[in-house]
């Protein structure tokens, strides 16, 4: 059947009005867009969106994570004590509604990231202190403490100029439908189904090879399949279930489309309520986390698309390390040995209610499939129950304590390990006694505090010297394994699939898609 669709003519996309390198181009997603206000914007589709229309202070050279100036002409010069940034930008660029940007403007919009009090904001307002603009073509920028990983945070999709002609500073003025930015895309149209964006002619740097992208959200995955197959759309990017990627990716090997593919910054993991009266015991926390085979679920569940995870941060950092153990003999008597240490026979065994996203198609099997290593390697001294509930209520419910284990999922906002460490396991309110009260680790649902893992995490924040950094990130990795806040499960891989006459498509380490390098042969 594939062969079959793979043969037939394409019919026109929306993308397809016009052919050639200038042609507009059709990206098929089920990714919806609830905000293109970069104050507001946490989600990774409209993350890539604001990738591609705007621009931040710093970004990466494409195909590597080497950090380069953007709207600034040089990196940060940093103080010795490591607060003050002095910020050189660049001249004769203009936002997309004809203002200048000059170095106010930068200032207003990371201001306004702050103080409009938006998901994100917490990503500057933890450690920003002041910034002003010096002259037009200087910015200073004050952190209240060190933070070694600063300069790959501005870096931020959300950390994008906007124009201060178009946006207001105050709590919850937010603009979910429009974007004014200095990017090579300017937004043409904004849809619940279609989100056009146009070249914008006044760039200042190389202009994209198409006349502009025009994004179509699907309602599902299996639509979004059928309208690649047949031609509908030039590129489909996010998401697709393990199924159609594994039908598509076969089919791309005749030579019916192209696969595009590449390690993710997307994690999945277990989320320990340390709260609850089972899972408060250490012994029962690492008795869970070595029987869970994260190789079985990669090829049972995943068709080999992620790759297990024995961490919390990804493989695509050196700083991983794969504290974790495997399922091996050795370790399935030790979980059994910890069980009988907290009071658990097989007559009373240890009972876990696990939750897991309802409205996520790979959820659900994953799930099941946990539960049933968990109880087959245990047997009789281990009973889990399975419950769902649609995700958007479980994120605002997690954080008063409802769900004793809860299944998860996560990707870093800027390129650094930090991203997956100080957003899991920092508190910065607490005791041992009664966990933690204000911080992280109260929005994750573990309520998980320690002063010791607290300390590391500041000492990783700012520690400037590369080696000793990895150093912290090795010993805080080895405190995660021994309390067990988390079980880190796998990390996906990324695919995209585009037509055969589409040239320029990547997918980039840090997991953005660049539209400007899509053209038709």
């Amino acid at each position: 059947m594939l062969l079959v669709v793979g043969c037939q003519s394409r019919s026109p996309g929306p993308g397809s009005s016009t052919s050639g390198a200038d042609a507009r181009l059709a990206i098929g997603t089920t990714g919806r867009v609830r905000t293109l206000d970069p104050a507001d914007s946490l989600e990774l589709f409209s993350g890539n969106l604001l990738y591609n229309m705007g621009e931040r202070l710093y970004t990466y050279k494409s195909g590597t994570t080497e950090l380069i100036p953007q709207l600034a002409t040089e990196l940060p010069q940093v103080s010795e004590d490591g607060l003050i940034y002095t910020i050189p930008l660049r001249e004769g660029v203009v936002f997309h509604d004809g203002t200048a940007f000059d170095a106010k403007a930068m200032a207003f919009s990371l201001n306004r990231f702050i103080q409009n009090g938006g998901q994100p904001s917490f990503l500057l307002s933890d450690s920003l202190d002041s910034v002003e603009a010096k002259s037009a073509t200087e910015l200073v920028i004050k952190l209240k403490k060190p933070f070694a990983a600063f300069t790959d945070l501005l870096a931020f999709s959300g950390l994008a100029a906007i124009s201060p002609q178009a946006y207001e500073i105050g709590p919850d003025k937010f603009e979910p439908a429009k974007f004014v930015g200095t990017g090579p895309y300017k937004l043409a149209n904004y849809g619940s189904e279609l989100i056009r964006l146009d070249r914008f002619d006044q760039y200042w740097g190389e202009k994209p090879a198409n006349q502009g992208i025009d994004i179509q959200s699907f309602s599902s995955p299996a639509n979004l399949f059928n309208a690649f197959r047949t031609g509908s759309v030039d590129i489909a990017y996010q998401s697709l279930n393990p199924e159609q990627i594994d039908s598509l990716a076969k089919a791309a090997e005749k030579g019916d489309w192209q696969t595009i593919t590449g390690p993710g910054s997307n994690i999945t993991y277990l989320s320990l309520n340390l709260r609850d009266d089972t899972l408060k015991q250490t012994e029962v926390r690492q008795a869970l986390a070595m029987v869970i085979d994260r190789k079985l679920i990669q090829q049972r569940i995943f068709n080999n698309q992620v790759d297990p995870l024995y961490s919390l941060i990804p493989s695509i950092f050196d700083a991983s390390k794969p504290v974790f153990p495997r399922v091996e003999k050795a370790n399935v008597a030790k979980a059994k040995a910890l069980l009988k240490k907290a009071g658990y026979s097989n007559t009373k065994p240890v009972e876990v209610e696990f939750w897991y996203r309802s409205n996520i198609p790979s959820d659900g099997p994953a799930a099941t499939t946990i539960k049933a290593f968990i109880e087959q390697e245990l047997g009789s001294l281990a009973k889990v129950e399975l419950k769902s509930i649609e995700s958007a209520t479980a994120y605002k419910n997690l954080d008063q304590g409802t769900y004793p284990m809860f299944m998860l999922d996560w990707s870093g906002d800027y390129y650094d390990p930090d991203t997956y460490i100080h957003p899991f396991l920092d508190c910065a309110e607490g005791s041992v006694k009664d966990g933690c009260k204000q911080g992280s680790t109260v929005g994750q649902g573990t309520f998980y505090f320690s002063e010791k893992m607290n300390q590391l995490i500041d000492q990783q924040r700012q520690e400037q010297d590369v080696d000793k950094r990895q150093q912290i990130f090795a010993e805080i990795q080895d405190l995660l394994a021994q309390d067990v806040p988390f079980i880190p499960l796998w990390q996906r891989k990324e695919y995209a699939f585009a037509q055969t006459d589409i040239q320029g498509v990547r997918l980039e380490p840090t997991q953005a898609m660049p539209f400007r390098s899509l053209s038709h042969s």
